[in-house]
């Protein structure tokens, strides 16, 4: 390929290689909302102090939760990647119908492919991270919350390897290294919830002093809920020298407490399903200031617009006139609200911006009284059916037929805990990047069945490959890894229900589309800093051609959606225009060749345009090094108004 193919064409965009550097995007917000404080091009923070006044500490002392390598595992979560996902059709069930996800791979950096369509896209996160009881702590020797280690460790660059170790007391920084993992966890999770998104996480007396001090400084003192104690055995167990232990814990945490309904697994829904609000105004016009406007049902418009969602009817009335993101003039809105004329006076009169996603569409589910039955924080089989791990462990024999998994969580734990946050929101996507046995992926699926055809959400699991003890019953019925037992659990649980309720649960989604972890498949978005010199020469050639002639179509279709920030489960066909073979994604939103090996005439490229899709997408090496025909692309779809990127 020649020198220029690698350039930008005028009027075509070149897809992003890595995820955001996260540390530039701060600083770009921060200069934004101060722009005083920018000297130079760099953040002055002397003159932020300045300007925060008495908001800063004052000193070298100051309250909070430190420990060796803090900020490490802050970079590690900053750092942008280079990984992306691969399909995996062979473990997939129901590709092309599904709205669920299973990925296999390190869970740092899978949360960082997915920041770019999941963020603020979340409601629920559920958890259950290794406890740190020193014999748990699975992840790989030296670990550098990198992609690199994890492939080594894979074995899918070399192999050599490494083992899987635990995290004892007598290695030293016993409870630092347990931070280490969580810290760059949760900061890039807090990304992906909705603003009225929960995440919960089980935990034991091991770690939960840490981990509670480590969610409020992650998410925020305020938006601490509380801690939940489970009843996690029928009998004590007698492994501590004082007393019998049967509980533990789960810490609920939300992205923003002003925006969280109260936590109910008892809603009643007969009748009319939206009735009064506890303001006391829930239908009629309400009267905003000029102000931000973010709408969070659809892209932020100035055209008055319906902006209705379910059985709530809001309308724009006025239009908004936005000058750097800011609206100038005062408008209204018609709808069901949460608080009166009278309440949002006074937020103005107390000097608060007022932005559309602080005033919620959708209202509280409410019983007939007109109040939520707000739950408790006590879970045992006799309040709210919450099991024990003994139950956990019995129900996952029944459905594998082996005892192949220690100390899994029962599903109707999850399954309480995502009623309570998603009973207003039955299309919710649910997280577990601990995945596990996947009990959460039952537990989603099975409250969907009882809720029938209004159980719409979706779920996504995260698991690392870990393997099985070579001798365990595991190993021997065929799982030489856990995530082959969570795939598996999913398939047969998903079986389960739709035979038990046959009547109710035709239509209900129990498939997955299955990802692995890897590298990305463009060699010139490869980080090259620690190219050894010996290797340089060869790397470069490398270099001369963007793709890997090793990817398939379908790989590089992916990594390219995920980092124009498309999901994961986007509807994606194979069709012929033109004598090219292109793939279709959605409702004609894009069209993408990716065939590196037969360069398209203009003919063939223009009737690319003329099928009229938002944007084309093209491999770098397709052209051939031939600029003039990427150039007379680029205007013909200029002028048709579509986008055209290369990668």
């Amino acid at each position: 390929m020649s020198e220029n193919s690698s350039t930008t064409t005028p009027d075509s965009l070149e897809v992003p290689g890595a995820t955001p550097h996260f540390r530039t995007e701060l600083a770009a917000q921060l200069a934004e909302l101060v722009p005083e404080a920018v000297a130079d091009g760099k953040l002055d923070i002397e003159k932020l102090r300045e300007l925060l006044a008495d908001d800063v500490a004052d000193g070298n002392e100051r309250f909070g939760l430190f420990w060796p390598g803090k900020k490490r595992a802050l970079r590690a979560a900053q750092a942008p990647t280079t990984a992306t996902l691969k399909p995996d059709f062979a473990h997939s069930k129901d590709w092309d119908t599904t709205q669920n996800v299973f990925i296999e791979g390190d869970n740092l950096e899978v949360l960082k492919t997915l920041q770019r369509h999941y963020h603020n896209k979340i409601k629920l996160i559920y958890i259950d991270p290794p406890y740190n009881t020193g014999k748990d702590f699975v992840y790989p020797d030296n670990f550098k919350e990198g992609l690199d280690t994890y492939l080594e460790w894979t074995r899918q660059v070399n192999e050599e390897g490494k083992k899987v170790s635990t995290n004892s007391e007598t290695e030293g920084r016993y409870h630092s290294n347990w931070l280490n993992m969580m810290y760059p966890r949760l900061k890039l999770a807090r990304n992906l919830l909705t603003d009225d998104g929960v995440i919960f996480i089980s935990i034991d007396d091991n770690e939960i002093d840490n981990l509670t001090r480590l969610c409020k400084e992650v998410f925020g003192e305020s938006n601490f809920s509380t801690t939940f104690i489970r009843q996690k055995k029928k009998k004590p167990s007698f492994l501590h020298e004082n007393v019998g232990s049967m509980t533990e814990y789960v810490i609920c945490v939300t992205r923003n407490r002003s925006f969280t309904f109260p936590f109910s697994v008892d809603v009643t829904t007969a009748g009319k399903k939206y009735p009064l609000n506890n303001a006391g105004n829930s239908l009629g016009i309400l009267r905003f200031p000029a102000g931000i406007v973010r709408f969070r049902m659809s892209d932020c418009t100035v055209e008055p617009q319906d902006m209705s969602e379910g059985n709530i009817v809001t309308k724009l009335l006025d239009t908004l006139v936005i000058e750097n993101g800011v609206n100038k003039n005062e408008f209204r809105l018609e709808g069901e609200w949460r608080y009166s004329q009278a309440t949002l006076d006074e937020i103005v009169a107390d000097g608060d911006l007022i932005t559309i996603s602080k005033i919620p569409f959708r209202p509280n589910h409410v019983k007939a009284g007109g109040e939520v039955k707000k739950m408790h924080n006590l879970l045992t089989p006799n309040t709210y059916g919450a099991g024990t791990n003994e139950d956990g462990t019995e129900e996952l024999i029944q459905i594998l037929g082996g005892d192949y998994f220690d100390n899994p969580k029962p599903s109707s734990l999850v399954r309480v805990l995502t009623q309570a946050v998603t009973y207003d929101d039955p299309t919710a996507i649910v997280l577990d990047f601990f995945a596990g046995s996947s009990t959460t992926a039952h537990a989603v699926m099975a409250l969907n069945a009882e809720d029938k055809d209004d159980g719409k959400r979706r779920f996504i699991m995260v698991q690392l490959p870990e393997p099985t003890p070579e001798e365990s019953e595991a190993r021997k019925a065929g799982f030489n890894t856990i995530a082959d037992i969570s795939r598996k659990r999913i398939e047969l649980a998903g079986e389960k229900i739709k035979t038990d309720s046959p009547m109710t649960t035709q239509e209900l989604d129990t498939g997955f589309r299955a990802y692995k972890l890897s590298d990305t498949n463009f060699s010139k978005w490869r980080v090259t800093s620690d190219v050894a010199v010996n290797e340089l020469e060869q790397h470069l050639l490398d270099l001369r051609d963007s793709a890997d002639d090793e990817a398939q179509a379908d790989d590089l279709l992916t990594e390219l959606l995920l980092k124009l920030g498309y999901s994961l489960t986007e509807p994606i066909h194979t069709e012929t225009i033109a004598g090219l073979e292109v793939r279709k994604v959605g409702d004609n939103g894009v069209l993408a060749y990716l065939n590196e090996h037969a360069k398209p005439t203009l003919a063939q490229l223009r009737a690319l345009v003329d099928a009229a899709p938002a944007r084309i997408i093209v491999l770098e090496d397709a052209f051939h090094g031939d600029d003039e025909l990427k150039t007379n692309l680029a205007q013909h779809a200029k002028s048709r108004g579509i986008e055209l990127w290369t990668a």
